[in-house]
């Protein structure tokens, strides 16, 4: 049970940490992992395009689900427990994806890998608040954590490829497996127990109304990403956004509510969510096109591609480890602030790409972008977490990474449609009516054509989505220096790490 003593960390605390890590960066994985695996896996098991998108997106639709609910749960019964008892979950998933023998198998199995992974992520963040009590070693304990996250991301893809180079598609779940295992064994031995001492009740109520709010809202807006505005899709976010307004009702007059809305009052924690939030929605539209631009204009392979991201690790480390050193004697406004001004900088960069001649610039933009925005959402995860009670961290660290999914949703949804319009603008009337949608359904149109009329087509379509990307990017780089401004507005009274008391 943790203390109200101020301690600093000892080795074991710092041992336990690394343990922790390793399944945050498989939880980020397993969000773009399977991408390289889709032509073997559809050749195996032959699934509906229908039932291709919910083996892509049902791993993150639950995982965003049930942050909350799982956070709070921690809270209530043991972070330690409920992070070991996702692990196992997460692992046994592991196998039965890997092994599955039917589409609707894989499809349960990516279903449990999210309700795993929604554990693991609020649980390994809260404990990070029970075992560093110290502000500095805990602002570097969640830069680590934050860069397993990151990471994860990276290195999904090009994991998945070089598995798939030797292996079958089932054998990218399997990474996972002695990670979990690593975790169910030196858990117990090296990661504190926190459950709330009040030992209130765990709201079931709160939890359906929760999940109820955040499912179809992620659902509505997802599917708006992928096919485009319709009305069946607002009325699912709706519906979410009704069940909301009941959720914050009962969270204001419940005797042991999941969350505490009152953190909202507290410009330290809102401002960080609000900041972090907002960097994801820019991040997600960035990563989605970054990827296009690669693989349909430069037209470099998947493995290539994700390759030429490994530079931005370099930058995100740098941007991270630069910030963390810096919070112990600037204001967190500063450094935040700071950071979004480069990312600005860096989308500016990307602006300049052409059709031909981009990769340069690409590279640049990702490094820069990374350099800024690892000390962002290092600065700002630390800031929730240490405004939220000790005993209410999971529940904080869950609403974080919920409204960090939803950032990622909304800006694959409204960015993209966005880019999408203006491709469809600059297109010439002549072009054919599918290949109006996407850059990815020229190049299919374009293959069945004559040679000279297939790559008039595909010139043409190459330079509406740079433009459309280019407008979109300028979009980015000014909704950066705007929230650069917000930050500083709203959180310049926050002290340097080394001057907050606990």
């Amino acid at each position: 049970m943790e203390t109200d003593v101020r301690t600093r960390a000892t080795r074991r605390e710092w041992l336990g940490l690394a343990v922790i890590v390793l399944p945050c960066l498989l939880v980020s994985m397993d969000l773009s992992v399977l991408f390289y695996a889709l032509p073997a896996l559809s050749a195996d098991l032959a699934p509906t395009s229908s039932q291709l998108l919910w083996i892509l997106d049902l791993y993150g639709f639950v995982l965003a689900g049930f942050l909350i609910t799982m956070g709070t749960l921690g809270d209530r019964i043991g972070r330690r427990k409920v992070l070991l008892a996702g692990a196992a979950v997460f692992g046994v998933a592991s196998v039965v994806a890997a092994y599955s023998t039917s589409t609707e198998m894989l499809i349960a199995a990516r279903g449990l890998l999210g309700i795993g992974g929604a554990t693991l992520a609020p649980s390994t963040l809260a404990l990070i608040r029970t075992m560093f009590h110290d502000p500095g070693q805990r602002q570097i304990a969640v830069s680590v954590w934050t860069l397993g996250f990151a990471g994860g991301a990276l290195l999904g893809p090009i994991a998945g490829g070089v598995l798939l180079e030797h292996f079958w598609w089932g054998s990218v779940f399997l990474l996972n497996v002695p990670v979990m295992v690593l975790l169910l064994v030196l858990g117990p031995l090296l990661l504190p127990e926190f459950r709330n001492p009040d030992r209130a009740r765990f709201d079931l109520a709160g939890a359906a109304l929760s999940l109820a709010t955040i499912l179809p809202m992620i659902y509505g807006v997802k599917k708006i990403a992928a096919d485009g505005f319709a009305w069946g899709h607002l009325g699912s976010i709706a519906i979410g956004l009704a069940f909301g307004a009941l959720f914050l009702r009962r969270m204001r007059l419940a005797e042991h509510p999941m969350i505490d809305i009152s953190l909202f009052r507290r410009v330290q924690f809102s401002g960080a969510v609000v900041t972090a939030t907002i960097t994801f929605v820019l991040l997600a539209g960035l990563g989605l096109f970054i990827s296009q631009y690669l693989q349909l204009v430069l037209g470099f392979g998947p493995l290539k591609a994700a390759l030429w991201n490994l530079p931005s690790m370099a930058g995100m480390v740098l941007g991270i480890a630069v910030a963390t050193s810096l919070s112990a004697r600037l204001r967190p406004a500063i450094i935040v602030a700071a950071g979004l001004v480069l990312a600005a900088v860096a989308y500016g960069l990307l602006a300049q790409v052409g059709t031909e001649t981009g990769l340069a610039w690409v590279v640049a933009s990702q490094v820069v972008l990374a350099l800024g925005i690892g000390g962002v959402v290092a600065i700002a995860t630390d800031l929730v977490l240490a405004t939220a009670p000790k005993n209410r961290a999971g529940a904080a660290a869950a609403v974080s990474e919920t409204a960090n999914e939803f950032g990622g949703a909304i800006g694959i949804a409204v960015l993209g449609s966005v880019a999408a319009a203006i491709y469809r603008a600059e297109l010439p009337a002549d072009v054919p009516g599918p290949a109006r949608e996407t850059l990815g359904a020229a190049h299919q149109i374009a293959a069945s054509m004559p040679v000279e009329l297939g790559q008039a087509l595909i010139t043409a379509a190459r330079a509406s989505f740079v433009s459309g990307m280019q407008w979109v990017v300028w979009l980015c780089a000014a909704v950066s220096v705007l929230v650069a401004v917000f930050v500083a507005a709203v959180l310049w009274k926050v002290p340097a790490t080394t001057e907050r008391a606990e």
